[in-house]
């Protein structure tokens, strides 16, 4: 039986080391952060839904390719990138945006119907268009109805799906090569596949096979 770890990624702050992102000239946090802190309490707690974003993000962060300075400095960067991902929905709420068009029934229908097609033919997807033709619904309809359902685009659907399934066959240690596995989710090309896969999981094909773990959702 096969155990999963599955690791979290978390940070806090205090409000005067807050202020310093958001210069204001008096030294004071923006009205519109103004809600993470209450008085002298200001561990406010944030839950933000967990988009593929912040996914990415995370796993960037536990599978961190550099050392030393460099290190120090992609944390540094990558911590600023999980806060804005993390508070924008919550200033979009304060700033009044409003929520795009809500799908209709038939439309979601037709978005899932999409995605069983990407699932079923990862190694040889058809374009958007036709994609969009076979489920009956426009091009446009179909990257908006992804965004919103998925909170990714087409094309970063199907190639996290692909890593998902280059994963899994990675670490089942058979005989497939890392070029193997390539060619069967429509690569030609092995060197775009390994700069796909480590984007995605932080580590390359190669460490996957001898055993390296990476984050797993």
């Amino acid at each position: 039986m096969n155990s999963q770890t599955h690791v979290g990624i978390g940070f806090s702050m205090p409000p005067e080391l807050l202020a310093t992102f958001f210069p204001t000239g008096d030294g004071e946090i923006p009205p519109q952060l103004r809600f993470l802190v209450k008085g002298n309490e200001w561990q406010t707690l944030l839950y933000p839904k967990t988009t593929t974003a912040i996914q990415r993000v995370a796993q960037q962060i536990v599978n961190c390719p550099y050392h030393g300075m460099t290190k120090r400095l992609y944390l540094q960067a990558k911590v600023l990138e999980l806060m804005a991902l993390q508070l924008a929905p919550f200033l979009a709420e304060q700033a009044g945006v409003q929520p795009s068009p809500r799908l209709k029934k038939t439309t979601i229908a037709s978005i899932h119907h999409a995605k069983e097609i990407l699932l079923s033919r990862l190694e040889n997807p058809p374009s958007i268009l036709e994609l969009a033709q076979m489920v009956g619904v426009s091009d446009r309809t179909l990257l908006r109805g992804f965004r919103k359902l998925f909170d990714t685009t087409v094309l970063g659907y199907l190639t996290n799906k692909r890593m998902e399934q280059a994963q899994q066959w990675l670490q089942q240690g058979d005989d497939r090569t890392i070029k193997e596995v390539a060619n069967l989710l429509g690569y030609t090309n092995p060197v775009h596949f390994a700069a796909a896969f480590k984007r995605q999981f932080g580590i390359a094909p190669s460490e996957c096979m001898l055993g390296k773990k990476s984050v797993r959702r």
